[in-house]
């Protein structure tokens, strides 16, 4: 059994980290962070659906400058995610495909932002976390990919995934989500890589 449960582990986390590795690669050709004109990308924005799901979700935090402290103005963050089955939902404008659950905020002086989103499901047949795909981008720098958020409740995120997880010092990227006022609120918050990090991406 617990063979079978740090299988279920590996898979998952390797379907993150094979997802995050696609999305690095698409990056170097069309990124979807450039998809919504930055002039209309306010700190608070609304993901597709965010009404009619069963768990909706207020994502909220700051995002910081390398330093740990400072407050960093102007980040662009995009996110996306499946639906609540974990299946991508594909839309397509002319040519271009893109997934349809997908939101874009960039931070106000105080380096907050706020989604209003859903919890995604995870893709049991594939044995797939529950987990949100985010990048970010500083003014005048190179976008990246984050790890994807995780959820704190999903049945696949089992001790043997946590354990390694804190090996590597990963465990902040796991969201907790708490009711309040009839809705589930997570926070996330964010330290930006400095210039050298962003120089061996």
């Amino acid at each position: 059994m617990k063979n079978i449960i740090a299988f279920i582990c590996l898979v998952g986390l390797f379907s993150g980290i094979n997802s995050a590795a696609a999305q690095k690669n698409i990056l170097k050709y069309n990124s979807p962070i450039y998809d919504r004109d930055e002039a209309l990308i306010s700190p608070t924005d609304t993901i597709p659906d965010f009404k009619s799901k069963e768990n909706p979700l207020k994502l909220t935090g700051i995002i910081y400058q390398s330093d740990g402290v400072t407050p960093a103005k102007d980040i662009i963050l995009y996110i996306e995610q499946p639906n609540e089955h974990g299946d991508f939902e594909l839309r397509k404008s002319g040519e271009e495909r893109y997934v349809f659950h997908r939101s874009w905020v960039k931070t106000d002086a105080d380096g907050r932002y706020t989604f209003y989103t859903f919890v995604p499901g995870g893709d049991r047949r594939h044995n797939q976390l529950q987990q949100i795909f985010p990048l970010i981008k500083a003014p005048s720098k190179q976008e990246y990919v984050l790890d994807s958020f995780l959820f704190e409740n999903d049945p696949l995120l089992t001790k043997t995934c946590r354990k390694r997880m804190a090996k590597k010092g990963d465990t902040t990227r796991i969201l907790s989500p708490k009711m309040v006022d009839g809705m589930l609120v997570a926070e996330r918050n964010i330290i930006l890589k400095g210039d050298q990090d962003l120089a061996n991406l």
